[in-house]
């Protein structure tokens, strides 16, 4: 099917904003051309694609289809022009996804290097749960991702490198002192208020899981999307905080370690990258520091 490309162009900024106005202003072209493009490229896939009215702008069905194609080929659109105006220039851009807690306890550092002997190099963090950056990666809008593993959502992944093993703890302020010095078997653990990350992580995945493999329902006293809020409850008493080991420092003296009568498995860190696509310059840098 002969369709031109302007026109998926169009319908990927109305899909992306909801908005025949919004697009219009990205594209630099007026609202009825926009309208105008769509109709056609309706008329043209004899789908219809957005439900429009007074208020807001909707995706059919066909049209969410049409978004999951349509939005990682933009992607990998701007991705090739932006290498090629990095190979042109002396700096270039690398984008990496990450979560807050990896880029400010792991990763700061070899961004502070990486800055110092790259200094006219653009670098671009989206911060986005693990599960999440494996979407950003899958799509094009990232170079690379630092996120944990195991992680089932990166069976796509072409290549991942470990680059950092850690452990999970279980860390409670002087009100829980009784836990303090004792090994608790997971059933006692599971009766205790436990703070967590929310179901959208896979830190939250793991934690379940291991309670899971003793038969045993983990039902979180507060679900949270930072460690660092973890952290910060746990010190209020709040309750007792599963954070990864790295996110440990002169700043949690206050807090003690609740141990466990089984050991916690290691996880790992890892980079990953998509081998079928090129990438920059900066990009392969960055991967000599691991």
């Amino acid at each position: 099917m002969d369709i031109n490309y302007e026109l998926y162009k169009v319908f990927y900024y109305v899909a992306s904003t909801l908005s025949f106005s919004e697009a219009s202003k990205y594209l630099f072209i007026s609202q009825s051309a926009v309208s105008q493009s769509v109709k056609t490229l309706e008329r043209k896939l004899d789908r219809k694609l957005f439900i429009r009215s007074t208020k807001r702008v909707q995706l059919t069905p066909e049209g969410e289809i049409l978004l999951r194609h349509i939005e990682p080929a933009m992607n990998l659109i701007q991705r090739g022009e932006n290498q090629l105006l990095d190979s042109a220039s002396t700096g270039g851009q690398i984008r990496i996804g990450a979560s807050d807690t990896i880029c400010r306890y792991f990763l700061v550092p070899y961004l502070e290097r990486f800055h110092k002997e790259f200094p006219n190099t653009h670098i671009k963090v989206i911060n986005q749960t693990s599960i999440k950056c494996v979407e950003l990666l899958e799509s094009g809008q990232v170079d690379l991702v630092v996120v944990n593993y195991p992680n089932q959502y990166l069976s796509n992944v072409s290549a991942i490198r470990k680059i950092h093993s850690f452990k999970d703890v279980f860390i409670a302020n002087p009100t829980f002192d009784s836990l303090n010095r004792k090994k608790l078997p997971s059933r006692q653990l599971s009766e205790q208020p436990i703070l967590m990350l929310d179901r959208h992580s896979t830190t939250s995945e793991f934690l379940h899981r291991l309670f899971q493999q003793h038969q045993l329902d983990l039902v979180p006293e507060i679900e949270l999307t930072s460690n660092d809020l973890l952290i910060d409850l746990a010190r209020i008493g709040l309750g007792i905080a599963f954070i990864p080991d790295f996110c440990l420092t002169q700043h949690t003296h206050d807090l003690f370690i609740v141990e466990t009568k089984e050991e916690l498995p290691e996880r790992e860190l890892v980079i990953a990258y998509n081998e079928q696509l090129p990438l920059s310059p900066a990009a392969k840098e960055f991967l000599h520091y691991f």
